[in-house]
């Protein structure tokens, strides 16, 4: 196992492992036992009773936080003539068709997120290979497949998250950074746990939400008592 820094060390021991804390109380001592230089990111991590493996209990899709994340996404939109337009006026960061296939061919990966017009998915399928393991690929689950350009990037620019739950039940999201309000935490992590709820597999058996905590980026994980949420 690998050795506690000092800095990692002070933060553990401020936490009680045995207890599950009050949404806020836990909000409050994440920020007090941050160490980080930089901003650092705030993280929800839930376990959940489901098997992946059955696509019916999959769970993915992208919602906007009432805060945002308090990172800016870099959009990447591929869409011609007039959805390219709208793309544009959305704010997207880079609008085309194939230069931009040939770009990320040849490296170049200075975007977070692509939107896609479905009549071009045929071209940008031929990046699989590249943006599959990245996470980048479009996808009409998270809304980054759709004609609807203008809202797509609207949503990713006003703090819109991508979620999917992993093949061991464990779904990770931001929930915006350690300098925002412990009030601007708390609003961001109550929409991702109604999110959590609602999305709570109908063929799911046993006790659905096994366990969820909250952490920065370089902080230790503080366990949640979800019935506060």
């Amino acid at each position: 196992m690998a050795k506690l820094s000092k800095n990692q060390k002070i933060a553990s021991e401020k936490i009680d492992k045995s207890k599950k804390y009050e949404a806020s109380e836990a909000l409050e001592l994440l920020k007090d036992v941050d160490f980080a230089k930089f901003d650092a990111s705030v993280e929800v991590a839930y376990r959940l009773n489901i098997d992946t493996k059955k696509n019916d209990q999959q769970i993915r899709g992208a919602m906007v936080l009432p805060n945002g994340t308090g990172k800016t996404q870099r959009v990447l939109v591929f869409a011609k003539g007039e959805k390219a337009e709208e793309a544009k006026e959305a704010g997207a960061d880079f609008v085309g068709e194939d230069e931009y296939i040939e770009k990320i061919n040849d490296g170049w990966f200075d975007f977070d997120v692509i939107v896609a017009t479905p009549d071009m998915m045929g071209q940008i399928g031929r990046l699989g290979r590249v943006l599959g393991p990245k996470g980048l690929m479009p996808n009409p689950k998270t809304g980054t497949v759709t004609q609807d350009v203008a809202k797509a990037v609207s949503d990713i620019k006003a703090g819109q998250v991508a979620y999917r739950a992993d093949s061991a039940g464990n779904l990770h999201l931001p929930i915006g950074r350690v300098s925002f309000s412990v009030d601007q935490l708390l609003e961001n992590l109550k929409a991702v746990h109604e999110m959590v709820l609602r999305e709570k597999p109908a063929s799911s058996k046993g006790v659905y939400l096994q366990n969820a905590s909250v952490s920065s980026t370089m902080g230790p994980g503080i366990k949640l008592d979800t019935s506060s949420l």
